[in-house]
C-alpha cells in the first residue's frame, strides 16, 4: 500500500495518524526536491524514529515508489499537506491505475499559513511560481499570473524556488515586474511560516533590499487592494 502524508510545516508537525502510519511502513521516503526543509531530514528521523530515504524528481516520476508499494506498505513524506505539488496527485493517480491501495493524510501547508498575514483567502488568485534564473534562462511566465490576479484585483501567491536566496528572488521579482509593467508598492515577505523562526513583513521593496539572512523556505506576497481588517493587520508587521 502506498500513503502520501502531510507534514505539516514545522519538525513535529506530522499528525499522531500519520506517525502512526510512518511506524508500520517498510520504507520511508520524504520528497526531498520542491522545498528548502527548515530541519534536517536527521531531525525528523529522530521524532518518528525510523529511517528516512531522501526521494529526488527522478525517483518520484520514475514511478519507483509505485512498483514497491505493491509488495510492502510504502510511505512518501512531503513537507506541508501531499498535493500542493503536481507530481504527487500523478504518483496518486498512477498507484490507483494499478489497482494499488493508497492513502493520502492530510496536513497544514503554506497555502493555510498565509492567512497569519491577515489576508483573505479567499481574495488569493492563482498561486504563482518563481524559478531560479540561469545565464541564459530567465522565465517570467510567474509574473503573468500576477497581472492576471491584479486584473480581477487578488492577491498574488508567489512560491519561491528550491535554492534560491532571497536577494536574488527579489532581483527577479523586480526585473520581471518593469518588464510586464507592473507597479510593485509594499510586499509581504512570509518567512518560514508554522516554524519557530516564523517571521512576516510589510515594507516597501527599497526596504526589503536591506534584508539579509532571510530563513528558507519564503514566500512572497504581492497584495491587491485591501479591505480595511486586511490593512489593519498588515501594519503590524510594518
Amino acid at each position: 500500500m502506498l500513503y502520501i502524508i502531510g507534514l505539516g510545516l514545522n519538525v513535529d508537525g506530522i499528525s499522531k495518524y500519520g506517525l502512526d502510519i510512518v511506524k508500520r511502513c517498510k520504507r520511508v521516503y520524504i520528497e526531498n526536491y520542491t522545498v528548502d526543509f527548515p530541519y534536517s531530514i536527521g531531525e525528523l528521523g529522530g521524532i518518528i524514529g525510523k529511517k528516512i530515504m531522501p526521494a529526488d524528481r527522478e525517483k518520484v516520476e520514475g514511478l519507483s515508489i509505485v512498483d514497491e508499494a505493491k509488495k510492502m506498505d510504502v510511505a512518501l513524506l512531503v513537507y506541508g499537506s501531499p498535493l500542493t505539488a503536481t507530481t504527487h496527485i500523478t504518483l496518486f493517480q498512477e498507484a490507483k491505475r494499478l489497482g494499488i491501495k493508497t492513502k493520502m493524510i492530510y496536513n497544514a501547508s503554506i497555502l493555510d499559513a498565509v492567512a497569519e498575514t491577515g489576508l483573505q483567502l479567499y481574495k488569493f488568485g492563482k498561486i504563482a511560481s518563481m524559478p531560479a534564473w540561469k545565464d541564459n534562462f530567465a522565465p517570467e511566465s510567474f509574473m503573468e499570473i500576477v497581472n492576471e490576479n491584479q486584473k480581477i484585483n487578488a492577491h498574488s501567491l508567489i512560491l519561491i524556488d528550491i535554492g534560491l536566496d532571497f536577494p536574488d528572488a527579489l532581483i527577479q521579482l523586480e526585473k520581471s515586474a518593469k518588464n510586464n509593467n507592473i507597479k510593485l508598492n509594499k510586499l509581504i515577505l512570509c518567512q518560514s511560516l508554522g516554524t519557530k523562526h516564523s517571521k512576516i513583513f510589510y515594507k516597501k521593496v527599497k526596504d526589503l533590499k536591506e534584508f539579509t539572512g532571510v530563513r528558507k523556505p519564503y514566500c512572497i506576497i504581492i497584495p491587491s487592494k485591501l479591505h480595511f481588517i486586511e490593512k489593519e493587520v498588515l501594519e503590524r508587521f510594518e
